[in-house]
């Protein structure tokens, strides 16, 4: 059984005071949401209050990035021993705006996803495509140079997030079966490399302009697992609705 798993990921938005203004409206509407994991990336400056906001809660905080090195002459850099110790469960590894803002490359993002292992955090390992044509072998080779060199142990433990560069942002959203059908390349990507059930227990996250107008029919493919969700993360009303979101379907995701 796949468990969904709704992420926020708040890019450069809020400040402790927003921060605080969210979770005191987004707790009490996800109060009764069991059927789904939550995590809320927000900055690095606002993890702290984050942290302390959804203590005594399902809600989990996670980092928006890591550097690959414990600790070191790295200036401006943030360690996963360090995320840890703040409290964070999950780190966003190789999200679209790093590779393209920040020059990360897929042997970057294989040394980050290791360092969030090894610091006791769950990786959600960002892929994507920048044009639609070529999304299967862009997959395939992100797979294949920031995936693939984990071992068994730690890819068992890994999330997947799918995010099209040519529909975040824009409000263009990939169709449910465009979605889904990137999805199944991920999904074949790791049943050749780990196999068929460590395939089959993997959660791939749709991310790409995901809102509550779209999300019932997105989450209605048996291949997706939930959303990391940037825009509509930032309002605590609109994000309830897509933690929210029960499909028939989410039930028998095996």
């Amino acid at each position: 059984m796949r468990i969904p798993l709704i992420a926020a990921n708040w890019k450069m938005h809020k400040n402790p005071a927003g921060t605080t203004s969210f979770f005191r409206s987004f707790l009490p509407l996800v109060e009764s949401a069991v059927h789904c994991e939550i995590v809320i990336c927000p900055s690095f400056l606002d993890v702290e209050t984050a942290v302390a906001a959804g203590r005594g809660t399902r809600v989990r905080i996670g980092a928006q990035n890591l550097y690959w090195e414990k600790e070191g002459a790295f200036t401006g850099e943030i360690s996963g021993p360090m995320i840890k110790a703040a409290g964070c469960s999950h780190v966003i590894v190789g999200h679209s705006e790093r590779r393209r803002y920040f020059g990360e490359t897929d042997a970057g993002v294989l040394k980050k996803t290791v360092a969030a292992f090894d610091a006791g955090l769950t990786p959600i390992v960002c892929v994507g495509e920048r044009q639609e044509k070529n999304a299967a072998a862009t997959l395939a080779e992100q797979f294949r140079g920031g995936i693939a060199g984990l071992s068994d142990e730690q890819f068992a433990a890994i999330v997947i997030g799918y995010e099209p560069v040519w529909a975040i942002g824009d409000g263009e959203t990939a169709t449910p079966a465009v979605a889904a059908d990137a999805h199944q390349c991920i999904r074949a990507q790791a049943k050749e490399r780990f196999g068929a059930a460590a395939a089959n227990q993997l959660r791939i996250l749709y991310g790409g302009s995901v809102k509550p107008d779209n999300a019932g029919k997105l989450l209605a493919e048996p291949e997706i697992d939930g959303f990391l969700v940037g825009g509509a993360s930032l309002d605590p009303v609109s994000f309830a609705e897509l933690v929210n979101f029960q499909t028939d379907v989410h039930a028998g995701h095996a």
